[in-house]
């Protein structure tokens, strides 16, 4: 009796450790936490997403690895930080000019094919591997088809859709089927095909990483009118606010921008009712996450707005870092559930591997750490945060870094030679600079700060000898 009783738990475990968990991966592009109505928004409308965060659970404190793109992108595919990948700007990044006080250091224009990214790994583990939309890691022989995805449908070098939103486009790797067609949709629809044509015995990674909201900044024409309505409701000029030498917007009122955010919002509600349709939504983990705050600071003025967070894009500032971020894993996050522990974009990697049952890989994603306690809804010991955006940007940013420890925020600007310090709790606008008032605990966090970088061989921006003040 004892001898069946042992063959049965035997032949019960191996049926679980088979069982393998499909996953659909939601990035978008530039997309600010604040963009979503359920963060907040009320000028835009995305009730798909929104409903996603009523049946997972919504982080408040989901950081990408950096304000940037490609960045980000590399964190999320490596579960390593942009400083040991060596990309800490986007694809290839701007050059370096007399204008500049400082010389911002060279990095990778390609994500090194050594990189193990999820894709490949769970690649290895017999998973089917999808690719649609924005890749920007490297120009071809570094494309997705090259860091382990079976299928690539429009990812290739380019940041922007070239072309534009509207076909006909010049994507290299995706020909425009009819004109006038949306990119959006397009890729969409692609996505949906893969689920219905898949093979079903094996699971499987969707990577739909959307160009919107990118710019250039184009209306959804099946949403434009709405939008436009809203902002006609407007009075006066859009405000502002003086960022450095840039213009920060601070109120969302652009209709364009908003139709793009809605081409998103359609999306995600195509595949995941094309989930429930094809009976996979309870074995299916969706991850929604943007890759950089939204474009709100710029020399007169950006898109979008992330107030009540401070700047955006290319800055690191909340309003550069903070992200949508929901996790909906069935059996293991509970409906409605929200987690104010801040996470980071190099934690997808060792997430998706233990809710896949699969063995961690500490050597590979050596920067990220699985979110499984916070999806179950335990508390666990807060990590120290590191960010390192050396580069100049076309956001008026200029090099700096930045650390979070427990509720303080320090940020280290090369340029302006000089540190800030917020308390983020009892100031999440950072609004008010406390590194003069609290010089001890600024000083231990640049000291922080510093240790890391070397540890780390982070590369330094340099001075200028052909710079004249």
């Amino acid at each position: 009796m004892g001898r069946i009783l042992f063959s049965f738990l035997l032949i019960a475990f191996s049926v679980t450790a088979k069982k393998k968990t499909n996953f659909v991966f939601f990035l978008v592009d530039d997309m600010g936490m604040m963009d979503l109505g359920t963060y907040g928004s009320t000028f835009h409308e995305t009730p798909n997403i929104d409903n996603l965060a009523k049946t997972g659970m919504k982080f408040n404190y989901g950081y990408a690895a950096c304000p940037v793109c490609s960045p980000t992108r590399a964190s999320i595919m490596t579960g390593r930080h942009p400083v040991r990948v060596d990309i800490t700007d986007w694809i290839p990044g701007s050059s370096n000019n007399k204008k500049n006080k400082l010389l911002h250091p060279q990095d990778r224009d390609n994500l090194a094919l050594k990189e193990v990214t999820i894709a490949e790994e769970l690649k290895s583990h017999g998973y089917q591997t999808f690719f649609a939309g924005k890749w920007h890691l490297g120009n071809e022989g570094h494309w997705p088809t090259d860091q382990g995805f079976d299928i690539n449908i429009g990812g290739h070098h380019r940041g922007s859709p070239p072309g534009g939103y509207y076909s006909p486009w010049n994507n290299p790797v995706l020909k425009s089927k009819k004109k006038d067609e949306y990119l959006t949709e397009r890729l969409t629809e692609e996505s949906a095909r893969f689920l219905e044509n898949r093979n079903a015995d094996n699971p499987f990674l969707l990577y739909l990483s959307y160009y919107n909201i990118h710019t250039p900044i184009q209306a959804y024409k099946k949403h434009i009118d709405h939008y436009q309505k809203k902002a006609d409701k407007f009075s006066g000029t859009t405000p502002s606010k003086q960022e450095h030498s840039g213009q920060t917007r601070m109120r969302q009122d652009n209709p364009a921008l908003a139709s793009m955010v809605t081409a998103v919002d359609d999306s995600v509600g195509t595949l995941l009712a094309k989930l429930d349709e094809l009976g996979l939504s309870d074995e299916t983990v969706v991850i929604f996450f943007s890759d950089n705050g939204g474009l709100s600071t710029k020399p007169k003025m950006g898109p979008g707005s992330n107030s009540p967070l401070r700047a955006g894009k290319g800055w690191l500032y909340e309003g550069g870092l903070r992200e949508p971020t929901i996790i909906r894993a069935p059996g293991v996050t509970k409906p409605g559930s929200i987690s104010n522990q801040p996470i980071v974009s190099m934690d997808f990697f060792p997430t998706m591997l233990e809710l896949a049952g699969l063995p961690l890989r500490p050597k590979l994603h050596a920067d990220g750490r699985s979110l499984l306690p916070e999806l179950n809804g335990k508390k666990r010991k807060a990590r120290t945060l590191y960010w390192h955006y050396p580069h100049y940007h076309g956001s008026t940013w200029s090099p700096g870094a930045s650390i979070r420890n427990g509720d303080w925020k320090l940020i280290k600007f090369y340029d302006h030679e000089k540190v800030e310090l917020y308390n983020l709790k009892e100031d999440p606008s950072e609004a008010n600079d406390l590194a003069k008032q609290n010089s001890k605990i600024a000083k231990d966090l640049e000291y922080k700060l510093v240790t890391w970088q070397k540890k780390m061989n982070a590369k330094l921006p340099m001075p200028n000898p052909a710079y004249k003040k």
